[in-house]
């Protein structure tokens, strides 16, 4: 990775230490080391077969029968839109977890203001967690949903390394990420760099393919577009962001809130 992603840096290596599925930073296998939301240190190498961005459906109204999760925290209620069309496997893994009462008590272990909050790990280190499956299960990614601020994403350490683990976008700071896109470079600075996309057609995709003018828009709320296309955006955020902004700003040691923050439960239904 080059230099130029000065903004995206710090943040990602920080969380690569204490973020997602169970995983170690370099081995999708283990559930006994801290795992993370990139993995600069061990690349991965691969193409991705991406239909062509059509529309975000994150900016649309939850209208009536949308599936939808509700988190009860001990500091409010986080209410989410979920996505199975776009991602089958992420939704069938959260809801059942939830329903079966999985993550009941669970923390959001990992807050970073201006970045992201993320739980899901039984062990509550970021080192722990399985799917439904008992096994890593691939990212679901596409370019009609993004992590714009109050995305429900799987955290990962690595392509299809998929387990318990979510972190919900919190960054609020959209002219810096709209900025930042702008200096992004698909071949050399790109975060997921090491991956190829292609569309249907065998295209390799560009900058502009994959940050189209919709898409930068989107970004003026905030979100992080850093993780697009790395990690699974299964659901958005349609009321209790001001819950989201007020667990990320919670004080921390070590990214670690030092007063849990406590998943009561998550009610899945529809809207």
């Amino acid at each position: 990775m080059k230099k130029k992603v000065i903004i995206a840096l710090t943040l990602v290596m920080a969380l690569t230490s204490l973020c997602a599925c169970g995983k170690s930073e370099s081995s999708a296998s283990s559930s006994s080391e801290e795992s993370g939301i990139a993995d600069e240190e061990q690349p991965q190498y691969g193409t991705v077969v991406l239909d062509d961005f059509k529309s975000l459906p994150q900016l649309e109204a939850v209208k009536q029968g949308d599936p939808v999760a509700v988190f009860h925290t001990n500091h409010g209620d986080i209410k989410v839109r979920l996505f199975p069309e776009y991602a089958p496997k992420a939704v069938e893994n959260f809801t059942t977890h939830a329903t079966e009462g999985y993550y009941n008590g669970l923390t959001f272990h990992r807050v970073i203001n201006q970045f992201m909050i993320q739980g899901g790990d039984p062990n509550g280190n970021g080192t722990g967690g399985e799917s439904i499956w008992g096994d890593a299960f691939e990212n679901e990614v596409s370019l009609d949903l993004r992590n714009i601020r109050g995305a429900l994403c799987m955290a990962n350490a690595g392509p299809d390394t998929n387990g318990s683990q979510f972190y919900i976008v919190q960054n609020s700071q959209g002219e810096e990420m709209q900025n930042a896109i702008k200096g992004f470079n698909m071949d050399e600075d790109y975060i997921n760099g090491n991956l190829m996309f292609k569309n249907k057609d065998g295209k390799t995709l560009t900058n502009g393919d994959v940050f189209p003018q919709e898409v930068i828009d989107a970004y003026a709320g905030g979100g992080y577009p850093y993780l697009d296309l790395a990690y699974t955006v299964f659901g958005q955020v349609y009321e209790g962001i001001t819950i989201v902004d007020e667990i990320a700003a919670v004080p921390t040691q070590n990214d670690k809130p030092i007063e849990d923050v406590i998943i009561n439960s998550i009610d899945i239904g529809t809207y």
